[in-house]
């Protein structure tokens, strides 16, 4: 089964909407494209919160949604919903994104994942650490998680602007990095931010997801039967106290990363549905159930985690992060508006404590001969990578609004944004003058080498 690339690859028949369709397909699948809608999202909050509309803006946030049947009442604001709820979505992308690399991609290697994951480690520690050394207040020592993660979706559109730039090599360290310090950060919301415990709910989300391995098990090949369980396992977790974020992780982890129908199977298929059209083809293989049997082989080729990535991807980058944003990233700044100590801290543990401990941690992986740095990645670029990952935003956010309430909040939330700014600029700005300079080198190299 070749996937060959060239002029003989058949095509499928245009259409008149494809010079409108196809501009937006290539827009959706490219890197930055998700990062710009994010920014956007963004800028149209800080608007919102810092206008006339600003009361009408928080007003809608608050707006109660849910069910009312007789004396049962499932309600909550529209920023609940969307904090736990539609972001529950993106977390099991996040899942499905993990798996993926954990079976076929870089975090199926054992041996390249020692660096990475230290320094992934690293990138959590110092930040926190630095977090609690300068928070002072009531309370304000709660957001130390708040700076422990990076916004991967951010990270990998900034690489990509820098292009050619940097060797690819720092590009797979730092998604590994990324999808590592993902796991750390469910970790951490799982085990530092539940309330108290509902053991019986609890117990019934755990007997969700192992219904959910049980129909694995048995074959259960119906994605809808998989949509209902998960959704009453989250509304169990939901009312243990544990985050129900933590349920689309769990989900997209256990999704089957290879498919139903291997290569060769679907070779025989494509074997027997040429015979097929033979006269002297297979008996009673009527056209439709040939067609019928090829596409469902042709969509088994791909396994559940592809086919789950693909179709929600596009909705967790262009709707699900974006109205996060919207509901989340609004603050008033006035000119009075100053770094608190719970600001500060969050700002400092993201644009000082992930590149130092990425690059500490690094180096005495190094060192200690625990692990070995790419050839082609210097030191410079590795700081530069490691200021990229302190672009904490959705992560950062999310966290922050589980750990704080109303002012504190807001501190949280413009250390989020101070810090993910001043990360961006500075790794951006980093990268770009010794990606450059490393470019050059390399170029200068390949024309004074032999030919």
């Amino acid at each position: 089964m070749s996937n060959v690339e060239g002029p003989d690859r058949p095509q499928f028949p245009s259409e008149p909407v494809d010079a409108v369709v196809t501009p937006v397909q290539r827009f959706i699948h490219t890197e930055v494209s998700g990062g710009l809608i994010l920014l956007l999202a963004t800028a149209v909050a800080m608007f919102a919160a810092n206008s006339n509309l600003a009361s009408s803006y928080q007003a809608l946030w608050q707006v109660n949604i849910g069910l009312r049947i007789d004396g049962f009442v499932f309600e909550h604001s529209l920023r609940h919903w969307i904090n736990d709820g539609l972001v529950t979505l993106f977390f099991f992308v996040v899942g499905l994104e993990i798996k993926r690399e954990l079976v076929l991609g870089e975090l199926s290697v054992p041996g390249a994942l020692v660096l990475p994951a230290v320094a992934a480690a690293g990138g959590m520690i110092v930040p926190a650490a630095l977090y609690l050394a300068l928070a002072s207040g009531p309370g304000a020592s709660a957001g130390w998680g708040s700076v422990m993660a990076t916004d991967i979706a951010f990270v990998v559109g900034c690489m990509a602007l820098l292009g050619r730039r940097i060797p690819h090599s720092l590009y797979i360290f730092m998604l590994s990095l990324a999808i590592i310090d993902d796991i750390g950060a469910i970790l951490v919301i799982a085990v530092g931010y539940s309330r108290d415990i509902d053991f019986l709910a609890l117990g019934l989300g755990g007997g969700g997801l192992v219904t959910v391995a049980l129909m694995r098990w048995l074959g259960v090949r119906a994605q809808l039967a998989y949509w209902a369980v998960g959704v009453l396992t989250w509304l169990a977790v939901y009312e243990s106290g544990v985050h129900p974020t933590v349920v689309g992780v769990a989900l997209g982890l256990m999704t089957p990363a290879r498919p139903w129908v291997d290569e060769a199977r679907f070779d025989s298929f494509l074997d027997w549905g040429r015979k097929a059209e033979q006269p002297e083809g297979p008996a009673n293989a009527k056209p439709e159930v040939v067609h019928q049997r090829l596409a469902r082989a042709a969509k088994e080729s791909l396994s559940a985690q592809q086919q789950l990535e693909a179709l929600l991807h596009p909705w967790t980058a262009f709707l699900v992060l974006p109205l996060f944003a919207l509901a989340n990233a609004g603050i008033a700044v006035s000119a009075t508006t100053g770094l608190d100590s719970i600001a500060l801290a969050t700002a400092v543990g993201l644009a000082v404590g992930k590149p130092l401990g990425i690059v500490a941690f690094t180096w005495l992986a190094v060192v200690l001969k625990v692990g070995a740095k790419p050839r082609d990645v210097t030191w410079p670029m590795l700081l530069g990578a490691g200021m990229l990952a302190g672009i904490g935003f959705t992560m950062a956010l999310f966290v922050a609004q589980i750990a704080f309430q109303d002012a504190a909040l807001n501190s949280a939330k413009l250390g989020v944004l101070a810090g993910s700014v001043v990360s961006a600029i500075a790794g951006l700005g980093l990268l770009f003058v010794v990606g450059r300079t490393a470019a050059g080198a390399r170029h200068g190299a390949a024309e004074d080498s032999p030919r």
